[in-house]
C-alpha cells in the first residue's frame, strides 16, 4: 500500500545543540525528506506518495498480481533468451517480442540499439547476461515516469481527471479518494461527466463509501459543477477536489473543447488550479494509449498518468512507449477493481514484471 501523508506531533521546542552532528540522509519519501506533514486538516508542507525501496508483504503481494497479469508477455520475450549464445536470430526475436508488447517502434528500436551497443562493449555473450542488461536499460527508460503525486503545495489540491469511456476513470478517482481519506486528506468530489448516462450515481456510490462530500447537479453544465466544486473546496477548507470530467475520445472535437472549457473556469476559481491534470489509461489498449495520451496532453497539459487494467489480456510495453515519445510521469498503475490493486509505478519493478 502508500500513503500520501504522514501525521506526527507538532514537536517540542528544541534548544539550540552546541555541536550537531551531520544527520544521516533521509529516504526518498520519508517525512525528513519531504520537509513537512499533515497534521489535521493543516497542510504544513507537500509530502511525496514513497516508492518503497524493499516491497513490504502487502507490496509483495501486489506486484505477484502485477507479475501475473504481465506473465503473457513476460513468458514470449524471456523465451527469446532460452538459447545458449547471442547472435542475429535472438536480436530479431527480441525485435519482435518487444513489438507484440505494445512498446512501439521508437522504444523497441532504441533498446535495441542501446541493448547491441552495451553487449558489445561489456562483452556480453550469453543470453541470460544479455537480458539483464535488457532490464537495467528498460528501468533506465521508464525512469522518468517514476515520479510521486504531491499533495498539499496548495489548500486545496485541484485534480482533474479525464479519460475515454471504460478506462476505469470513475473507479480510480474512488480508489484515490479512499486512500487520501484514510490518511488524513479531507476531499470534495465534484461530479463533472454530466454526459455519460449514470455517471454522478456511481461518483455518488463513491463519495458514500469514502463518507466524503460531493457537489453534482442533475443535468448540470460540466463547467459549472467544477467551478462551484473548487470554491466550496476553499470555502470549506478541503484538502482536494477532486474532479471527474466525461468520458471521451480525441476524435470528438467538442468534447475536447468542452474539457479546455473546464480548465479554464476551475482557473477562474482558483488562478493557480487545476494543480494536477491526470489522464487515466486502460492498459489493454495499446499504441490507442499513446494516441490518447498526446491528445490530452495536447489539449490539457497532462501532468500524471494513472494505467489501469494492467491484467489479463494486457501487454503492458505501450509504458516503454510513453517513456520514449511522451514522458509524462505514471502516478499509478492498476491490476484489478479491488481498492487495494492500485499502486504507485517503481520502475524496476515494472521492468523485472514485464521482461519475466
Amino acid at each position: 500500500m502508500f500513503s500520501f501523508f504522514k501525521k506526527k506531533s507538532p514537536p517540542p521546542p528544541a534548544a539550540a545543540p552546541a555541536a550537531p552532528a551531520a544527520p544521516a540522509a533521509a529516504p526518498v519519501g520519508s517525512p525528513t525528506a519531504a520537509g513537512g506533514s499533515l497534521i489535521g486538516s493543516a497542510l504544513v508542507a507537500p509530502i511525496d506518495v514513497p516508492v518503497p525501496s524493499a516491497a513490504p508483504p502487502e507490496r509483495q503481494k501486489w506486484l505477484d498480481k502485477l507479475k501475473a497479469g504481465l506473465g503473457k508477455t513476460a513468458s514470449s520475450i524471456s523465451g527469446v533468451f532460452g538459447g545458449s549464445q547471442v547472435d542475429e536470430a535472438l536480436y530479431e526475436a527480441l525485435e519482435d517480442a518487444l513489438l507484440m508488447s505494445d512498446a512501439g517502434v521508437a522504444a523497441t528500436q532504441y533498446l535495441l540499439t542501446e541493448l547491441r551497443r552495451k553487449a558489445k562493449e561489456g562483452g556480453v555473450t550469453h543470453p541470460v547476461a544479455l537480458k539483464n542488461v535488457l532490464v537495467a536499460l528498460l528501468t533506465e527508460l521508464l525512469q522518468p515516469l517514476e515520479k510521486p503525486l504531491v499533495i498539499g503545495q496548495q489548500q486545496p489540491t485541484v485534480v482533474m481527471v479525464a479519460g475515454v469511456n471504460g478506462a476505469g476513470k470513475t473507479t480510480s478517482i474512488g480508489k484515490l479518494t479512499k486512500h487520501l481519506a484514510d490518511h488524513g486528506a479531507s476531499v470534495l468530489l465534484a461530479a463533472a461527466d454530466t454526459f455519460r448516462a449514470a455517471a454522478r450515481e456511481q461518483l455518488s456510490v463513491w463519495a458514500d463509501r469514502n463518507l466524503v462530500e460531493i457537489i453534482s447537479q442533475a443535468g448540470g453544465d460540466p463547467a459549472a459543477v467544477s467551478f462551484d466544486a473548487v470554491s466550496a473546496g476553499r470555502a470549506r477548507g478541503k484538502d482536494v477536489v477532486l474532479i471527474d470530467t466525461a468520458g471521451r475520445l480525441p476524435t470528438q472535437l467538442h468534447l475536447m473543447e468542452e474539457l479546455k472549457k473546464i480548465k479554464r473556469v476551475i482557473q477562474k476559481a482558483d488562478a493557480s488550479a487545476p494543480h494536477e491534470v491526470l489522464l487515466v489509461i486502460d492498459g489493454n489498449t495499446g499504441q490507442n494509449a499513446l494516441t490518447q495520451v498526446r491528445a490530452f496532453d495536447d489539449a490539457l497539459g497532462l501532468t500524471g498518468l494513472i494505467v489501469t487494467k494492467l491484467d489479463g489480456t494486457a501487454k503492458g510495453g505501450v509504458l516503454a512507449a510513453i517513456a520514449r515519445e511522451r514522458p509524462i510521469p505514471v502516478y499509478f498503475i492498476g491490476v484489478g477493481e479491488k481498492l487495494e490493486e492500485l499502486e504507485t509505478f517503481n520502475a524496476r519493478e515494472f521492468a523485472q514484471a514485464l521482461l519475466g
